[in-house]
């Protein structure tokens, strides 16, 4: 999409420190953290939301939970805990319309967030 801010970072098109990438995803530190680790995961294929998957995604959907999951422990937050939170929309706080998986970690969560 020529306008999504996820795709110019993909593409090299506006900097962003790229922490890890793999044919299938692609990992950035988020600019307005809200934990000692707040990464992005975001896939290479453009997906607008959770409402645009389709059958054919579900290997990329565990590609980014599988990111995840190694980021977090790589970054020694695995046995402490972290979260993973996928945003839907303007009324879930979606701000970026480019599929991506937010993880947290490096402090306690609370219940609802």
């Amino acid at each position: 999409m020529p306008d999504c801010l996820f795709c110019k970072i993909r593409d090299g098109q506006i900097p962003a420190k790229i922490v890890h990438r793999d044919d299938a995803t692609f990992v950035i530190e988020d600019i307005n953290p809200q934990a000692p680790m707040h990464l992005l995961v975001i896939p290479q294929e453009h997906v607008a939301t959770v409402n645009d998957l389709e059958p054919r995604h579900a290997e990329l959907v565990g590609q980014l939970v599988l990111a995840a999951k190694t980021l977090a422990a790589t970054r020694g937050y695995a046995e402490s805990g972290y979260r993973m939170v996928l945003n839907c929309n303007r009324d879930a706080q979606q701000s970026v319309f480019h599929l991506h998986l937010h993880v947290l970690g490096g402090r306690a969560f609370t219940w609802p967030p």
